[in-house]
């Protein structure tokens, strides 16, 4: 972790940024999240969100400032379709989940960093609280979180850090023709770090920016079973090891955390958290790599 001086440069024009949401079965959560981003000291030239139906977007595909695109159910094949909807000439995509509030000068901030360093290919922000550790984070709580942090206190810049997906932000110019890896199915497991990765081995540079703050709310619903989710904890980091976007100390981490929290957690599992399930999806991963069998996409037929 290093210090920095801010950002500083004089925007003659403002950067063409447009914001991508994937989302499936939340659209009061979408429109909630909407309203909070309207208020963006850089609006986003555009605003994509991609869903599998008009009954995950609801009124919000009636609103002028959205355009609403449409692929079939998995975080990486939806950012896909966001990726092929981008505007033509935008500068940087934004990728928020639709229940991340980031702070208002969130796109501003990581513009400005990105015009001041032309080497910068991805921006993670800082996330202040996230509510997938937990049960679950309110809005009020969230916004609170926010107004009573100054992100001029995390004055501060993480090298080499792994994108993290409800909060990214990308350089197109550095990913043209990258697209995320639709064999990570469903809620996608990891299918961040496997983009980041991508972005990296062409020599883009990735950071974490204290200064991007935000809030990750962690709403339940519209997630995937515990089973399908417990065999891409140990389904995915293989496959990712055997395309080289995860070293071996990475792989082995990865799958021994999961599954022994699991294991552990399963005795008395959080009522938020399927335990048992994944538990049970980590044993399916496991008898399929005995059998030689490296399958991600099994995991939507679980």
């Amino acid at each position: 972790m290093t210090s920095m001086a801010p950002f500083n440069i004089a925007e003659t024009e403002p950067a063409r940024v447009c914001v991508g949401i994937a989302t499936r079965g939340r659209p009061d959560q979408l429109a909630a999240m909407l309203d909070n981003l309207a208020g963006q000291t850089l609006p986003p030239q555009a605003i994509i969100v991609c869903c599998s139906g008009p009954e995950d977007v609801g009124a919000v595909a009636a609103r002028g400032d959205v355009t609403v695109v449409y692929e079939q159910p998995g975080l990486a094949r939806q950012r896909n379709g966001i990726l092929r909807a981008l505007p033509e000439g935008t500068d940087f995509v934004v990728f928020f989940d639709d229940d991340f509030y980031p702070d208002p000068r969130w796109i501003e901030t990581v513009s400005r960093a990105f015009r001041a360093e032309p080497d910068l290919a991805c921006i993670t922000g800082h996330v202040l609280a996230d509510g997938i550790l937990g049960p679950g984070l309110t809005r009020e709580a969230a916004l609170a979180c926010i107004a009573a942090h100054d992100p001029a206190a995390d004055d501060w810049v993480i090298e080499g850090y792994s994108p993290y997906g409800c909060n990214m932000a990308f350089r197109c110019e550095t990913i043209a023709g990258l697209r995320f890896d639709e064999r990570l199915v469903l809620y996608g497991w990891l299918e961040d770090r496997d983009f980041g990765t991508r972005v990296a081995q062409r020599g883009g540079r990735l950071i974490k920016l204290g200064t991007a703050t935000g809030v990750h709310l962690g709403v339940k619903g519209g997630r995937v079973s515990g089973r399908k989710l417990g065999y891409s904890q140990v389904m995915n980091p293989v496959y990712m090891h055997r395309k080289s976007t995860m070293t071996t100390a990475q792989l082995i981490r990865q799958i021994a955390r999961n599954v022994a929290s699991n294991l552990i957690k399963s005795a008395r599992p959080e009522p938020y958290v399927d335990r048992r399930g994944r538990l049970v999806g980590n044993l399916i991963a496991a008898l399929d790599l005995l059998r030689l069998r490296l399958t991600p996409e099994r995991a939507a037929s679980l």
